[in-house]
């Protein structure tokens, strides 16, 4: 049976790089909160008394998708999935709750990476406008000169932003993983080895789950 993977961490702890390799390596669906959103924006939530009748209204409109549509969506995209690696979810205690409801989890890859070494990596983030490519002052800039020069920084990468991000994180989802800490599948991985370090360890422990 395809493995039921949940990975979470903070912001920058390559929660997206892993999950992709599990989906690679697994044959398993990565979904992400973003993803669901997006491929079910039509979906008609009329009977759930929301202010607008689709996702698509809400993203439009630049407002907050309400938890119990967010929930609903995520629910529909793991019901259809054979096996999957969830990514970005659940981000409260009452999200996790819901998934609890949802569907059983094999195994919890907890990304663990110290504050610090988060605000570098997320601070340092440049983005090719024309592209859509990622890259790093100091991990990963590319050789042509041209690209380097266009790089800009997200609004959401500045370091106030950062702060902010990492302390709803910490208010927020911390509390999910401490909770989560008592499951079966619960793995710790330190985040902070280099991405081939981090996926042999994450490798091992799904083999481990099996």
């Amino acid at each position: 049976m395809a493995p039921r993977i949940l990975i979470i961490g903070p912001p920058g702890a390559g929660k997206g790089t892993q999950s992709s390799n599990i989906a690679d390596e697994y044959g398993v669906e990565h979904i992400t909160t973003g993803d669901a959103l997006r491929s079910n924006k039509d979906m008609d939530i009329s009977d759930m008394d929301t202010e607008y009748d689709t996702p698509r209204e809400y993203m439009e409109a630049g407002d907050l998708v309400p938890d119990a549509v967010v929930n609903a969506i995520v629910e529909e995209a793991l019901t259809t999935a054979d096996g999957f690696v969830l990514d970005g979810y659940p981000r409260n205690k009452e999200q996790a709750e819901e998934l609890t409801d949802m569907t059983e989890i094999d195994v919890i890859l907890s990304l663990e990476v110290g504050r610090e070494e988060l605000i570098e990596r997320l601070t340092g983030r440049r983005v090719d406008p024309e592209t859509g490519d990622n890259y790093h002052v100091e991990f990963n800039m590319p050789d042509d000169e041209e690209i380097r020069e266009r790089l800009v920084q997200r609004d959401d990468d500045t370091r106030e932003a950062v702060e902010n991000r990492l302390d709803v994180f910490e208010e927020n989802t911390a509390p999910v993983i401490e909770q989560y800490a008592d499951h079966d599948g619960f793995v710790e991985i330190d985040g902070e080895q280099t991405p081939a370090e981090v996926w042999a360890d994450i490798d091992a422990a799904i083999q481990a789950a099996k």
